[in-house]
């Protein structure tokens, strides 16, 4: 398995297998702190092999550089599945509202599947 896109953006969507992304970013400013930040998306694009097609369990968590989880973590289930080809594609989306932040730093975004640490992606967060 591979994952050839981890980001977070403005707004996401898939419709048929394609994805729509407006806005990616890793970095959100403010003003002051606490704050909330009203919405984000994250996408994942994960690829598998021909031999990878089954049922795969999926969590997301977040850490703080306490190692302090800052939201509840997002687990599903993938089936991946071949449509004639030597690999599949999955898709994971899904949007955060209403992300709070105590102050600025950095959280990390870890995917895991089937219980082991694939990739993660930090999210900034700063004072302008």
């Amino acid at each position: 398995m591979k994952t050839e896109l981890f980001t977070f953006c403005d707004f996401a969507q898939e419709n048929g297998g394609k994805l729509t992304i407006v806005g990616t970013f890793d970095t959100i400013i403010s003003r002051n702190f606490p704050c909330v930040h009203p919405q984000l998306s994250v996408v994942i694009r994960l690829r598998f092999d021909l031999w990878e097609f089954a049922n795969h369990s999926f969590r997301i968590e977040t850490r703080d550089l306490d190692s302090q989880m800052t939201i509840d973590p997002v687990r599903g289930n993938l089936e991946v599945k071949g449509v004639g080809n030597a690999t599949a594609v999955s898709h994971l989306v899904f949007t955060i509202t209403n992300l709070h932040f105590k102050n600025s730093g950095v959280i990390s975004f870890i995917l895991y599947i089937d219980d082991k640490e694939v990739t993660s992606i930090p999210l900034y967060i700063r004072k302008g």
